[in-house]
């Protein structure tokens, strides 16, 4: 076989899939082609399925502050972190009905939870989600 035949077979990437097919938001890195990795694309649908998981921290202020989420609310909850993440927000405060969360969208952790917020200051956010 010619030489320059077998080493362009050698370093041509392989791509599969449909041509066009989008990888999920927030599901990583991307080569120069624009395509982002197996691996990649199916941590960010398993981290979509899975909904929000809640820190330690998150966890203790949510019993500390006798908060109570529903199934409606937690569903609004994961609403919300996917419109964070179509946004291109990362930490983002979430407001489901009298309670707040500020969540890490891209990772769908609930960092602190909050009630009463009234007189707050909320640092530390690139964004604001009302679901």
């Amino acid at each position: 076989m010619d030489d320059i035949l077998l080493q362009s077979r050698l370093t041509t990437p392989i791509r599969t899939g449909a041509a066009g097919l989008q990888s999920p938001a927030g599901a990583g890195r991307q080569d120069a082609a624009g395509t982002a990795s197996f691996r990649e694309v199916f941590e960010g649908l398993r981290q979509q399925e899975a909904g929000v998981t809640f820190s330690r921290h998150a966890a203790s202020r949510l019993e500390q502050r006798n908060i109570r989420l529903s199934e409606s609310s937690l569903h609004r909850l994961n609403e919300g972190v996917r419109i964070a993440r179509e946004k291109g927000m990362n930490d983002t405060l979430i407001i489901v009905d009298d309670s707040a969360f500020v969540v890490n969208a891209g990772s769908n952790r609930v960092i602190t939870s909050l009630s009463e917020l009234r007189g707050r200051a909320i640092t530390n956010i690139d964004g604001t989600v009302i679901v």
